[in-house]
């Protein structure tokens, strides 16, 4: 059989074996139609982050969608055999039919916290989960250190990281993620084509060198740029041979000559790209402003990531704005991020993974997430809580209901928190986003998407907002949630305390 396009590109089918012969074990012991709830959550922020960026869920809805209608000679490649051959029929025309619950895009998410909730039949949720992974993982990897990154500095910074980014896919996606997460623009055509947010780019020093390697071919490069780039940004690369000796003043000229100056509306300036660029960016800086071009801007790249740009900032660098590659595109710091996909309740029966890791305790039952918010006469709407509630539960009725409510500590029941009714507002933090296997959420563009991040991020602390240690923000279980947790764990150790074998 040979693999067709359309199979290629149905990422619902990018997964692991051991998906699918589960499967056959639920379908053969006729538990196909328990209804199982997953949550995706992570458990610890990279970077010694408190939190993390949501991105992904709009293709996690699409990748949802296109389950199913599959021929079944593509499930033969992996499952061959007659004994398949009943589950291959199921498995080719199955289509989810469940719900799914979901952070919107843009979302600060904390640890332990369901981002994704998705319910239904057994089988459907369970070969959700590497798919779901590989785009959530990813997504949220690549927009996290973007917000990163982007919080070292005032200044506008653009992603500039597909040729390093781990395939087509990735850089696409990426550059998504990165918008959402406070990039200004993206290097990236199709990214720009896709989401409709438009695309940026200068030049490249194989564009100067093709004019010869000489100072005269550098000038000639930057004018027949300046020429056939009319009504468009201007940025030229003043690195190629010598930053201050011919460089900034071959730009300069090439402006001058073409009339471009401070009255130029489309905007104009030069690129930096090697060196010691605070001291070039202070010295082109000293040069631009002597000879009038006081507007020129200076743009800086080279491998920069949150901490060169922060760096940069403390030496006092004039550098107007950032693009940045590989920090971002593969988050190069920490490049897998965390997100895990785990049962949570079976047939309305809570359900949790006890590992020998305590990190790996998860927290059973349906959830629901609730953000505590408060208005300050002075700083406005802030946020000052996060607990997370079995959907239904003492608390959550409370909340939803506006009255008084007591939260506590989950690792130190003696540090709690009361919450007067009347002094707060609270915000669900999942949505229902697919219904009966049909989407039922709006989309939002991308622009949408980096809006509400942006208002998101400013409801927190100044200090839980730093790169550097970072305020610690309350996060927190119902009372209710705990016990449950503690009850399964507590039968647990019980059973196995006594087990003979």
């Amino acid at each position: 059989m040979v693999i067709n396009d359309k199979m290629m590109l149905n990422y619902a089918y990018c997964s692991d074996k051991y998906q699918y012969t589960m499967g056959k074990s639920f379908f053969d012991s006729g538990m196909k139609d328990k209804t199982a709830i997953f949550n995706l959550f992570y458990r610890k922020a990279p970077e010694n982050n408190n939190w993390a960026v949501v991105s992904g869920t709009d293709e996690v809805i699409e990748m949802v969608e296109n389950l199913g209608n599959m021929d079944p000679a593509f499930f033969e490649k992996f499952l061959p055999g007659e004994e398949y051959a009943e589950f291959r029929g199921y498995l080719s025309s199955m289509k989810f039919t469940g719900n799914v619950y979901a952070m919107r895009e843009g979302e600060i998410a904390f640890p332990n916290q369901p981002i994704v909730i998705v319910e239904g039949p057994l089988i459907e949720a369970q070969v959700l989960e590497t798919p779901m992974l590989c785009i959530m993982n990813h997504q949220m990897a690549v927009a996290t250190k973007a917000s990163r990154v982007c919080r070292a500095t005032n200044r506008p910074v653009s992603e500039f990281g597909s040729r390093r980014a781990h395939g087509p896919w990735a850089a696409t996606y990426g550059a998504k993620a990165a918008i959402i997460a406070g990039c200004s623009t993206t290097s990236n055509i199709l990214a720009g084509a896709m989401f409709d947010y438009g695309s940026t780019g200068t030049m490249a020093h194989s564009y100067v060198t093709s004019f010869g390697s000489s100072v005269s071919g550098e000038y000639k490069a930057f004018d027949t740029y300046i020429k056939t780039h009319r009504n468009e940004g201007l940025i030229l690369l003043i690195d190629t041979y010598d930053t201050l000796r011919c460089g900034i003043r071959n730009a300069m000229k090439a402006f001058r000559d073409n009339g471009i100056d401070d009255s130029y509306s489309a905007g104009y300036g030069v690129r930096l790209d090697s060196g010691d660029l605070a001291y070039l960016s202070m010295e082109c800086r000293r040069i631009l402003d002597e000879n009038g071009f006081t507007g020129c801007k200076i743009f800086a790249t080279n491998s920069l990531d949150e901490y060169l740009i922060t760096d940069l900032e403390r030496q006092g660098a004039c550098i107007d704005s950032y693009g940045v590659g590989d920090a971002i595109a593969t988050s190069k710091a920490a490049p897998c991020f965390g997100n895990v996909y785990k049962l949570v309740e079976i047939d309305g029966e809570a359900v949790l993974k006890r590992s020998e890791d305590k990190i790996k305790l998860i927290n059973p039952g349906h959830q629901i997430t609730y953000r505590i918010m408060i208005e300050d006469p002075l700083k406005g709407e802030i946020f000052k809580a996060d607990v997370t509630c079995l959907k239904g539960d003492t608390l959550s009725r409370q909340i939803e209901n506006g009255e008084t409510f007591t939260i506590c500590d989950e690792y130190d029941r003696y540090k709690n928190k009361t919450f007067e009714a009347g002094t707060y507002k609270a915000l669900t933090l999942q949505k229902k986003v697919i219904e009966n296997g049909v989407r039922c959420n709006k989309p939002y563009t991308l622009m949408e998407k980096k809006e509400f991040y942006n208002r998101t991020l400013m409801h927190f602390s100044p200090s839980e907002r730093r790169l550097i240690n970072p305020h610690y923000y309350k996060v927190d279980i119902s009372d209710d949630l705990y016990n449950l947790k503690m009850e399964i764990i507590n039968r647990l150790s019980t059973e196995i305390r006594n087990y003979k074998g």
